[in-house]
């Protein structure tokens, strides 16, 4: 269930409302036999709008949604009355949705706050009546407009889950047993590759009723970055990330080369991510002593926060929250 329940990416064809033509009429009545232009302007159509709710965190409730057609303006009427706008037709999307243009790729809208609305596809407007063409020389004018039409086309919208830290690292590293241990987060845990092949988002409690969102992300293989195992949807989640948490675990053949690995798809894929902020964990620190420690962090970057840690005795998680609250508030340089 895990895997059909989160969907992180969907293909639509949508269409926005034609606008209401415009009418041409001359009032007539019982007491006016030749009256003036009161041809109505026809209304808008519907436009197709995107808003953001907070309580999803998957795209799967507009999976089947093949067509999304909004309605079209009504035509004027006559004594000047406008048509009725065509009802928009507004999607709810969880934050963090990016909507584009299947053909161009060229990102349209994107939605980050809860209740944000935006208009995705704006509905056609409404032609003019023949009342706006009168005159002081054309009294009765035969001209009224057709309503524009609206847009269409087949569009995308794609998640890119929201949370102040991603866990990167290769698979069976140890970030789902990390996020259980360090939030109420229920990951699925197990010893082989690709156990977590969904994001999954945790919230940490941190001092005095503070907290701040963290995110497993499946892991990477060398060659992600081409599109090799879960690839490019998987690093799609990292770009909203602030802070980057590489979990290397201890038994690891060679952990510098390991992290440069890790650091190399993430450049592949995007080089502006190698702006955020990183720290690396090394995991399962419950097997070494203090003289294997010693040996790694000789092998570690010293411009990149490093900590030790083991999620099976809970060592060190607490100093864990402390260490990414800290960077979390730490301006980028």
């Amino acid at each position: 269930m895990e895997k059909s329940n989160f969907v992180d990416q969907i293909r639509v064809f949508c269409k926005s409302g034609h606008g209401g033509a415009g009418i041409k009429h001359f009032r007539r009545d019982k007491l006016t036999a030749m009256g003036g232009p009161d041809g109505g302007d026809g209304g808008r159509g519907g436009h197709i709008v995107l808003r953001g709710n907070s309580n999803l965190w998957t795209l799967l409730h507009l999976r089947y949604y093949k067509n999304v057609l909004a309605e079209d303006g009504e035509r004027g009427s006559d004594n000047n009355r406008t048509g009725r706008n065509g009802k928009d037709i507004i999607l709810e999307v969880p934050l963090g949705t990016i909507a584009r243009d299947e053909e161009t790729g060229e990102k349209e809208v994107e939605i980050l706050a809860d209740g944000e609305e935006q208009v995705w596809l704006p509905g056609g407007k409404g032609g003019l009546g023949n009342t706006n063409f009168k005159t002081p020389t054309n009294q009765a004018p035969e001209h009224c407009q057709p309503g524009l039409p609206g847009q269409e086309g087949w569009k995308v919208l794609e998640l890119k889950v929201l949370a102040d830290v991603g866990l990167v690292g290769f698979p069976n590293a140890g970030k789902s047993t990390l996020l259980s241990v360090m939030t109420a987060a229920k990951p699925k845990i197990a010893d082989y590759a690709f156990t977590t092949i969904v994001p999954q988002l945790g919230m940490v409690e941190y001092r005095d009723g503070k907290s701040f969102c963290i995110a497993d992300l499946p892991g990477i293989i060398e060659g992600a970055a081409e599109g090799k195992g879960l690839g490019h949807r998987f690093l799609r989640h990292i770009e909203r990330n602030s802070v980057l948490l590489f979990l290397i675990p201890a038994d690891s053949k060679n952990h510098k080369e390991e992290f440069e690995i890790l650091v190399n798809e993430l450049e592949e894929y995007n080089p502006e991510l190698l702006h955020k902020q990183f720290i690396i964990a090394i995991s399962k620190s419950d097997m070494l002593d203090e003289e294997l420690r010693r040996d790694i962090e000789k092998e570690l970057p010293t411009d990149i926060p490093h900590i030790f840690l083991s999620s099976v005795t809970n060592y060190n998680i607490q100093e864990m929250k402390d260490l990414l609250w800290k960077v979390l508030n730490t301006p980028a340089s």
